[in-house]
């Protein structure tokens, strides 16, 4: 009888010890397998209304996620081209397989209606906003006409001939903002020097053919513009090539484009669009979602939007001097002495 109850407590202590193996905590948002710990995966889909290759707007939304993907392993990005069509299908597609999806684009504007029916993704609307909050969608916006305007007083400096030049992807809002503030910041630049700045532009109507970049920009420079700031994506690699075939100026846009053409691009106007997708996705990351539900207005204060130069060994047409000035009009307009036009 006692070698029976001995046995009995040997097997209660070994199922005991076994239970106790079975309720190891694992942290939030991990999972073990093989008796090690690894995070959980995140996917993250990039859809762009167009496609990739603009070396700009939608390519530095992509650098951003894959950036995202390179430090964190546990990060899986995957892009979705639109070509111009079912963005509404498309949009679906990447929420069916996706926890974040990146809008890239105006023409996501139905993601007010579809967000809600994904409420576990976390979705991005870039350089738009919603008519109204809603608490899965986080807005970014950015103040392109502060950027603009510093490339606008750049254009005017640079200018011999008195007239320089805009072109835009589409009539839009959203490209008459940069124009707005190109326009301001070019008089500016005349009031101060007691001189006159005419600044000539057009659209493209199209932000994919380089070709009609490049009839808009050789119209401009038939106008006399001798400084033309591009404002249409992948359409405005054609203002590129008319500078250089032409052998007038040109500014880029979103990114910093000089590495394209250093020699005939002498700045752009950036808007950190891949910086701003991975701070948000780094704080969702950490667990922080309180972005989301918000519109999170960029500016030249947060550093979000700004003027490239290009790599600090790449031929420079814009002095020491004039960048300084820059620099000055940019912490005056952060302080609000300058007030930019918008039209947003």
């Amino acid at each position: 009888m006692k070698k029976l109850l001995a046995l009995a407590m040997i097997l209660v202590l070994a199922l005991g010890l076994l239970a106790g193996c079975g309720e190891t905590a694992n942290d939030p948002g991990t999972e073990t397998s093989g008796g090690s710990t690894t995070e959980e995966e995140l996917s993250v889909y990039v859809v762009v209304s167009s496609t990739f290759g603009d070396r700009s707007f939608n390519d530095s939304a992509l650098e951003g996620a894959n950036k995202l993907a390179e430090e964190h392993s546990n990060v899986k990005v995957n892009s979705i081209e639109c070509n111009n069509e079912n963005f509404d299908a498309q949009m679906q597609n990447a929420a069916d397989n996706a926890d974040v999806v990146v809008c890239v684009g105006w023409e996501f504007y139905n993601v007010e209606t579809i967000a809600p029916d994904y409420p576990d993704v976390h979705w991005i609307w870039v350089d738009n906003a919603t008519g109204a909050p809603v608490e899965n969608v986080l807005n970014i916006t950015y103040a392109q006409n502060e950027g603009s305007f510093l490339v606008g007083y750049i254009a005017a400096a640079m200018s011999e001939s008195g007239v320089i030049g805009a072109i835009g992807g589409e009539d839009s809002d959203t490209i008459n903002d940069f124009i707005v503030g190109y326009k301001q910041g070019a008089q500016y630049y005349a009031d101060e020097n007691n001189t006159t700045i005419t600044v000539e532009t057009n659209y493209t109507n199209d932000y994919d053919d380089p070709a009609k970049g490049k009839e808009c920009a050789l119209a401009l420079n038939d106008l006399g513009a001798d400084v033309i700031f591009q404002i249409a994506s992948k359409a405005g690699d054609g203002v590129f090539e008319a500078a250089e075939e032409r052998g007038f100026y040109a500014i880029g846009v979103d990114s910093d484009q000089k590495y394209i053409n250093p020699e005939v691009i002498i700045c752009s106007m950036k808007k950190e669009v891949g910086n701003s997708i991975y701070e948000a996705v780094t704080q969702l990351l950490g667990g922080d979602d309180s972005l989301w539900g918000t519109t999170w207005e960029t500016d030249l204060a947060s550093g979000y939007v700004g003027v490239g130069y290009g790599e600090e060994d790449a031929v420079q047409q814009v002095s020491d001097e004039l960048k300084a000035k820059v620099d000055e009009l940019a912490e005056q307009i952060v302080s609000g002495d300058i007030v930019v036009d918008t039209v947003r």
